[in-house]
């Protein structure tokens, strides 16, 4: 044993082997974590058992003892969890295995160690397809189904049924829709008109809707999604929210698909304040285009990978729902409206959304469980996001007066 390798000490080796770590020279570091901890064996007994094979506690044993191990006590795996530590090995050139890799996966935590292994040694091993396996309960194959609709590399969608426990549910986009909807019942009941509500005169007087007029009001900025000009716009808004949000929630969670409605939504109204600066804007389509233009992107850029059937036709129908919605929204912006001079609801949210969609969103779901924050893209369109804010800050505080523009009144 090299003595260079004894007298590492023992916090040296959180990183992968070194062989790993050529290999994944030029790819971002990948961390994933979990609250599951050691969920089929504790720690301490696969220390022991590691420990057997590394004496002089290098951090390291030869792959050759590593597959002795998992021979001997695989059965105590996940069978899934098991297929990647054997890929693991596969993947090692070197023929050592770090002790830190293999204590990261019982964790479930994963660095690019296992990112080779996926993409080298899991190519030497072949497994039932997933949605195939005898015995699934109709909660298992709905989980399996919506990890082929969302994850484009098998692993991962092993990873995450693996690692799915419902708990917590897909709560943000549930909650936003039901308020929504209830919102849009309350003004429904309340003006007396469920389509086109936008044409009564009493529409604009409440206090969720974007006004040019009332833009210091900062909530106005957001709360605007509650809104909908009738329940044709709300029927599609809610449709796609559903079909394409909640899927994407129980993959990424609730943080990062909250996150990038949010970043859809405020994108939303301060490109209406900047490009169409007299119209007010009502309905939630900057966060649905956000969430679906990014969903869409990424089946794209991983064509190959995606396995959800009738990719193509699904896509069509997607594009077809978001150009309907989007059509109509143009055609209400140029209608007559009922309360002149103050024009009809703006469309241009919907454009604010998908470019958060196509940035901020195809890092997000492009990169499981990942720490975004270790991926210089994700710092780049944030970076471009923020400037983007800032400026439209600046103009909604500054340009109105500078260019003279006259407002519609308030309603």
């Amino acid at each position: 044993m090299d003595p260079r390798m004894r007298a590492r000490p023992r916090e040296a080796h959180a990183s992968p082997s070194p062989a790993v770590a050529a290999n994944a020279e030029g790819d971002a570091i990948e961390v994933l974590e979990s609250t599951d901890v050691l969920p089929m064996a504790p720690e301490d007994h696969w220390k022991t058992l590691f420990d057997q094979f590394d004496p002089e506690n290098s951090g390291y044993i030869s792959t050759e003892q590593f597959r002795s191990l998992l021979n001997t006590h695989g059965s105590e795996l996940d069978p899934h969890k098991l297929a990647v530590l054997l890929a693991l090995a596969d993947s090692n050139a070197d023929g050592r295995i770090c002790y830190q890799d293999f204590v990261n996966l019982m964790s479930n935590k994963r660095s690019n160690s296992f990112r080779r292994a996926i993409l080298q040694g899991s190519r030497q091993r072949k497994s039932a397809a997933l949605l195939e396996e005898p015995g699934l309960g109709v909660s298992q194959r709905l989980v399996r189904h919506v990890a082929f609709e969302t994850l484009p590399r098998e692993m991962d969608r092993k990873w995450y049924y693996d690692s799915y426990t419902g708990c917590p549910p897909p709560w943000f986009i549930i909650v936003v829709t039901i308020v929504e909807v209830a919102v849009f019942v309350y003004y429904g009941l309340l003006l007396d008109r469920w389509v086109l509500q936008v044409s009564h005169p009493l529409y604009l007087r409440n206090p969720l809707v974007y006004h040019p007029q009332l833009r210091a009001q900062a909530w106005r900025y957001l709360s605007y999604i509650f809104m909908h000009a009738g329940i044709e716009h709300l029927s599609l808004n809610v449709l796609l929210q559903l079909l394409v949000g909640v899927p994407l929630e129980m993959v990424h969670g609730a943080l990062r698909i909250g996150f990038l409605y949010i970043s859809g939504v405020l994108a939303g109204s301060l490109a209406v304040s900047v490009a169409d600066m007299t119209a007010p804007v009502v309905g939630s389509s900057g966060g649905v285009y956000a969430l679906v233009s990014a969903h869409l992107a990424n089946i794209v850029m991983n064509w190959s990978g995606m396995k959800c059937q009738f990719k193509l036709l699904r896509m069509g129908a997607a594009l077809l729902c978001m150009s309907a919605e989007f059509g109509r929204a143009v055609w209400l912006r140029f209608y007559p409206s009922v309360y002149p001079p103050c024009p009809n609801p703006s469309f241009v949210a919907h454009l604010g959304g998908v470019a958060v969609g196509v940035t901020l969103g195809v890092v997000v779901l492009r990169n499981y469980e990942q720490r975004l924050q270790e991926q210089s893209l994700w710092w780049i369109f944030i970076l471009v996001y923020i400037v983007f804010v800032l400026f439209a800050v600046f103009w909604n505080i500054f340009a109105y007066s500078l260019l003279e523009l006259r407002l519609p009144p308030l309603p």
